[in-house]
């Protein structure tokens, strides 16, 4: 396809990469794939299918964002004349006529800097956290705040507003939107099969550990973006922070309905039980949501079950974010994959 080119980045991703490259080789103007240290052969795997390899220099901090970045830029060296750029992460393949629905929509649209469809889970029914994953990305179609990682962006846009935040360790897709909304583009996600993603999330582990990462994401774009009339991430941050710290007033309350007089000590009870109601009152609120736009009642319950168990990871990642700026600590990024697991999948 003219005018596109293709910008991958993995680390470790084996067979997953091989999908991934062999998904938009051959349909664009360039692919590059960059690696951040992969140690099973992955960059030589894309060297063999004739992409253009980056290997960061690992000597400096990583983040997906820096990746994408220099991505981006080799891009621009090998095909200058593109005008439209696919990310995608090295666990994720495009499918069917994406690449045609994106290129249209972005045509017909000149104000529209990126276009989003539907990621969906390869494997569903491998564990609860895939099948949740899944569920996560079934959002509306229509004009949005924010992609993900895999999204077609408009070079134009993306070289107005300096790419993206290099410094940003998770969440660098809604922070860049928040810049390209600001700079008069618009972020379109459109009803149509984008990509396959392989979440190989099989523990609970893994599953907590990626919400620390998007409670780190929300807090971190709240302190770039939060103050009016954008307030990027107030809602997640007040959110998380309320219902992660609620367990505290909770047994406060029980315990001053011990020492209280007897309607004091109602009063504390009876704060206490409606603070504790309000956790089951939000899991069935998440779940009509989802009931109404079609999943089943079980999986609509489920996902409201741990909708709600996320506050309490996400509100470490938020403190853990706090607590390292505080003491002027550079976050690591924060990884739920790991090559044991992948390897089982």
């Amino acid at each position: 396809m003219k005018g596109v080119g293709v910008v991958a980045i993995g680390r470790n991703e084996g067979e997953r990469l091989e999908r991934c490259l062999r998904s938009v080789v051959g349909n664009v103007d360039a692919v590059v794939y960059v690696d951040s240290g992969s140690t099973d052969g992955s960059a030589s795997l894309a060297r063999a299918l004739n992409v253009e390899v980056v290997d960061l220099d690992l000597t400096r901090p990583f983040t997906a964002a820096r990746a994408r970045n220099e991505g981006f830029a080799r891009l621009l060296h090998v095909a200058p004349e593109i005008q439209f750029v696919q990310f995608i992460d090295g666990d994720c393949e495009v499918v069917g006529n994406w690449l045609d629905h994106a290129v249209e929509l972005l045509a017909a649209h000149p104000q529209a800097g990126v276009v989003c469809g539907r990621r969906r889970e390869r494997f569903p029914q491998a564990s609860i956290y895939n099948r949740l994953c899944d569920m996560e990305w079934d959002t509306p179609a229509g004009q949005v705040k924010s992609c993900g990682g895999d999204a077609m962006m408009r070079v134009a846009a993306l070289q107005q507003v300096g790419g993206y935040n290099a410094s940003v360790i998770a969440g660098e897709e809604p922070e860049l939107c928040v810049r390209l909304r600001q700079g008069g583009w618009t972020i379109q996600r459109i009803d149509a099969e984008m990509t396959l993603h392989d979440a190989a999330m099989i523990r609970f582990s893994q599953w907590w550990k990626r919400n620390v990462r998007a409670g780190h994401a929300y807090a971190e774009g709240n302190a770039m973006h939060g103050q009016p009339p954008e307030r990027f991430r107030a809602k997640e941050v007040a959110s998380n922070q309320f219902y992660a710290g609620l367990p505290l007033w909770i047994c406060l309350s029980a315990v001053m309905g011990f020492f209280l007089p007897f309607q004091g000590g109602i009063v504390a009870w009876a704060s206490a039980m409606l603070c504790t109601a309000l956790y089951p009152l939000m899991v069935i609120k998440v779940a009509i949501s989802r009931s109404r736009r079609g999943d089943g009642s079980k999986a609509s319950l489920i996902y409201g079950f741990f909708v709600m168990l996320g506050k309490f990871p996400q509100a470490w990642g938020q403190l853990k974010f706090w607590s390292d700026r505080v003491r002027g600590k550079r976050a690591g990024i924060i990884e739920y994959k790991s090559a044991a697991v992948v390897a089982k999948i």
